[in-house]
């Protein structure tokens, strides 16, 4: 018999801290892609879409692909982002009626809407109600999801990706495929459970290259393994949402009584819990960065990760503290990126290449957060369109954009500056561009932990700055009005 599949992809990580609302523009500009189109684009990379259809093609589904739409984590999303997006995945699951036999969605687990604080919650509640029958629905989340009662009330399957880098984005798709497959014959009535503990962030930002998730992600596969359990997700959070239900969480789908998955369930949570203090990473000032780079002697380049303004968490991406500091410290042969600046980039367009231009460079959104414009001459090296398709683990084969795209010299710095917001997490958004990032002493990446897949492997050392952007793990710093009070760190425990 084959079974009639919808599939979606809509992804958002939502920083309510951001001033930037994302609305359908947003959305559009980064992906929206329909059908067979989303297919093409994204069926064969590491993507919930090519995990999706690797089942399908094994089982032999009929599978309807509705929708494939993120955009860059920023502001609350729109009610018009959110309707119109929402609205193709439930048309088409109200066309499909009875005929339908499960949903695969992948989303991000951390979106928040200028009307509801749980966007996950909300698009699964209506999914629910134009449905004719219970069918189950399997979800895929990032392991920064906040997750929610409602996530695990409306669906049946909830399993988040096991890597941070996310390198198993398919694998895990694959994972919660085969599940809706299961439950889809019957074979299994899957059911969610999820612990919680008071923080606003797992002491790492749920990294697992190392630390004590390594041990935790096995204690989970291993439990997988065990009778009745089918999922087990280890979930880090993401506490730039200031929403009632933040902070880490242990989910478990599983079958049957919940008794004993419940107790590990609490087990791992409590170890998440006792080890709230053990921070692994050291955080530099932008002044000691750059006092570092100006000593360093390695035979392969020094790594500077920007931290707090990475964009893949929400942040501006325009933050100028750490810049400034390498310019003042006279650090030669680095290169950086990407400087946020759609004006800059706007100005430098009507500029020749090799012109030395005037500029007021970056620290324009919220100069609170990371400091103030730099006003800088600035030769112009290249202009391009900002398009690229990644080579590394996580953008490989996917088609990407900055937009209009800038490279300027300052000093002793090249600095990619962009019109489009994204985490530098790929060696190819420095290359597509003219920059080599091996033949530089020091590169900088505005990212927090996924440029470690694609750029861990030429680093000599890697070390990490905060600079005060939007996403600085100083929490105090920011105006938190909505997370359950007490919570780690803003509290005493």
């Amino acid at each position: 018999m084959t079974h009639c599949v919808l599939t979606a992809e809509f992804t958002h990580e939502t920083n309510t801290f951001n001033v930037i609302k994302t609305d359908y523009e947003a959305f559009r500009s980064s992906r929206i892609l329909e059908g067979n189109d989303a297919i093409s684009a994204r069926g064969d990379a590491n993507t919930e879409l090519a995990g999706f259809l690797d089942v399908a093609r094994k089982y032999q589904w009929d599978l309807v692909h509705t929708i494939s739409a993120d955009a860059e984590p920023a502001g609350p999303v729109t009610r018009d982002a959110f309707d119109r997006i929402t609205d193709k995945i439930l048309a088409k699951a109200a066309a499909l009626g009875d005929k339908l036999d499960g949903i695969l969605l992948g989303v991000h687990g951390a979106m928040v809407t200028d009307f509801s604080s749980d966007g996950e919650g909300e698009l699964l509640e209506r999914l629910r109600r134009v449905l004719k029958r219970r069918i189950p629905i399997a979800v895929t989340l990032d392991p920064h999801a906040n997750v929610t009662a409602s996530m695990c009330e409306n669906a049946d399957v909830l399993i988040s990706f096991k890597t941070y880098p996310h390198v198993d984005i398919r694998e895990t798709a694959r994972h919660a495929a085969e599940l809706l497959h299961k439950a889809i014959q019957g074979s299994i009535r899957p059911k969610t459970l999820l612990m919680r503990r008071p923080m606003l962030e797992e002491a790492n930002a749920g990294r697992t290259d190392i630390g004590p998730m390594i041990d935790w992600i096995e204690e989970a596969r291993e439990h997988e393994r065990s009778a009745g359990a089918l999922a087990v997700s280890i979930n880090g959070a993401f506490p730039g949402a200031d929403v009632k239900e933040v902070g880490p969480t242990v989910v478990v789908t599983y079958d049957g009584e919940p008794d004993r998955h419940i107790a590990f369930a609490e087990r791992i949570a409590d170890k998440i819990w006792d080890n709230r203090e053990n921070v692994l990473n050291k955080f530099y000032t932008p002044k000691e960065s750059a006092e570092i780079a100006r000593c360093y002697m390695g035979e392969r380049p020094l790594i500077i990760a920007d931290y707090a303004d990475n964009p893949g968490a929400g942040a501006y991406g325009d933050a100028t503290a750490l810049l400034d500091a390498l310019l003042k410290a006279r650090v030669q042969n680095a290169c950086f990126g990407p400087m946020v600046d759609a004006g800059t980039v706007n100005q430098l367009s009507n500029a020749k290449i090799g012109d030395t231009v005037s500029v007021s460079l970056g620290g324009k959104m919220d100069p609170r957060f990371g400091g103030p414009p730099l006003q800088v001459e600035a030769k112009l090296l290249r202009l391009s369109d900002g398009k690229l398709v990644g080579t590394g683990p996580q953008l490989g084969g996917l088609q990407f954009s900055f937009g209009p795209t800038a490279v300027i010299s300052v000093g002793g710095v090249k600095v990619l500056v962009v019109t489009e917001r994204s985490q530098l997490l790929d060696q190819e958004q420095f290359r597509a561009f003219s920059i080599e990032p091996t033949a530089h002493d020091v590169i900088v990446v505005k990212s927090q932990q996924h440029f470690r897949a694609d750029f861990e492997s030429i680093a000599g050392e890697i070390i990490i700055c905060d600079c005060g952007a939007l996403s600085t793990m100083d929490y105090v710093k920011m105006p938190f009005r909505n997370v359950p009070r007490p919570i780690y760190p803003l509290d005493k425990f």
